[in-house]
């Protein structure tokens, strides 16, 4: 297949999330055809299971601007910047109108199964950086089809594998088969089959993070109203002073507001943590679970388990392109070491492009959460900002694909209502960005941001 033909073809991008409907924008917008491949029904498949979950980040920092130029001839406005979403709301009254715009040029029901180079597994060398991509597809109703595309860019988030519950990062001895009492994600209380499932029961956290914090919260709401509900909070390490975030000195109000309400379901006894838990296995106690840990400890009998331990991104379908991955985070080699949970939060993460995600393979690239692997703290912004540049590198601009164009709040880039029912809270001064109303700065090319970060 000669260049010219090969130029033709369409980019493939795998997911209809945030990030993967910004680069089929942005592909539009540079006059490229882009075919985005959904494993779900629906747009933001994966945003709509958490939908009862509001952002952190406002609407202002949730749209892209390409996808708004898009939707701009339909009469659609984005909603006031200020206020916060929540996943349902992100994806009905935003992702779902982006599809519609781009109609055809997205599938649901397409799930990809494989990328490799025509004709060429990962092993042959000759005339790689030529032949196009073949992209392996199931569908729906059990077919499979194989596509032809210039460009593959991965969108397909981390959602679909969390973590387990072993220290290790394998499932804990019996997880598997206690799978009808575990769950991975943030319960929706509001439903009342999820209700009934920890109302007056004894509940075991596994995780430390924001959605542990919520989990939390959220059970001791429950508990203010169901006697009997109480709730295990799992901590692989010992609580210190940044258990629970900043509090009301952490630069990101939100995660501050959420930690402290996490904080205040242990002070006032909705729940119990256990410290220097390593979760080994999970054994049976009748219809409840005992959880043991590597030193031998064992928690008292539990009636379910959520697990909030993280995700991880799903790589077997890229098993035939040639990817350069961290072998910690599994992230691109350039990106990882400014992502990296240890050193970095999400504010001092400076926007980046092109350059931090290529891959040996020519014209394949990880973007979005799944551009991140195992790291957490990962922004629409940053995603959006991604997938311009990338879309820039296709076309073949590389100056706009090296020069950075994100324009980020000077106070910090994550504002945020959290877990606060008033999607408005922002406006009275109780979310925003890390201090009051933020100016904004114009990141320079390849420059760190220099907000404080969040």
């Amino acid at each position: 297949m000669n260049a010219l033909t090969t130029d033709q073809l369409p980019v493939v991008v795998v997911g209809a999330g945030p990030v993967g409907l910004a680069a089929a924008a942005h592909l539009v917008e540079r006059g490229l055809e882009p075919l985005v491949l959904e494993a779900g029904p629906s747009a933001g498949t994966a945003v709509r299971d958490w939908a009862h979950v509001r952002l952190f980040s406002p609407w202002s920092e949730v749209t892209d601007p390409a996808a708004e130029k898009l939707l701009a001839p339909t009469g659609w406005t984005r909603p006031e910047g200020g206020t916060y979403p929540t996943g349902g709301d992100w994806a009905e009254q935003y992702l779902q109108p982006l599809a519609g715009v781009l109609a055809d040029k997205v599938r649901y029901g397409a799930t990809v199964t494989g990328v490799a180079r025509a004709g060429r597994d990962r092993i042959v060398d000759a005339d790689r950086d030529e032949q196009p991509f073949t992209v392996h597809v199931r569908t729906s109703d059990g077919r499979e089809e194989r596509l032809t595309a210039r460009a593959v860019i991965d969108a397909s988030g981390t959602w679909s594998i969390p973590s387990p519950m072993g220290a290790d990062g394998l499932p804990a001895l019996g997880e598997k088969s206690a799978a009808d009492h575990v769950s991975y994600r943030v319960p929706d209380l509001k439903d009342p089959a999820v209700r009934a499932r920890y109302a007056g029961r004894r509940t075991a956290i596994v995780g430390s993070g924001a959605s542990a914090f919520t989990a939390l919260a959220q059970l001791a709401d429950l508990a203010e109203n169901e006697p009997g509900t109480h709730a295990a909070w799992i901590l692989r390490r010992g609580i210190g002073a940044g258990t629970y975030g900043g509090g009301e000195a952490d630069q990101l109000p939100a995660r501050g507001a959420l930690g402290l309400r996490a904080k205040a379901a242990v002070d006032a006894g909705h729940a119990r943590a256990v410290t220097g838990f390593r979760t080994q296995a999970v054994e049976r106690d009748g219809a409840r679970l005992v959880l043991v840990a590597e030193d031998g400890r064992r928690l008292d009998p539990v009636d379910e388990v959520i697990v909030l331990t993280g995700f991880r991104p799903d790589l077997s379908f890229l098993s035939e392109v040639r990817l350069g991955l961290d072998e910690r985070l599994q992230a691109p080699i350039t990106l990882a070491p400014l992502i990296d949970p240890n050193v970095h939060s999400c504010g001092t993460v400076y926007p980046h492009g092109v350059k931090e995600l290529s891959h040996p393979e020519q014209g394949v690239y990880l973007v979005g959460m799944k551009s991140y692997g195992r790291a957490p703290t990962f922004l629409a912004m940053t995603g959006y900002e991604q997938v311009r540049s990338v879309a820039a590198a296709i076309a073949g601009d590389r100056e706009a694909a090296e020069r950075v164009e994100l324009t980020l709040p000077e106070t910090g880039v994550c504002g945020g209502a959290g877990l606060y029912d008033d999607p408005d809270a922002a406006q009275s001064g109780e979310g925003g960005g890390c201090c009051a109303a933020p100016a904004t700065l114009q990141i320079g090319v390849g420059a760190p941001a220099t907000s404080g970060g969040c």
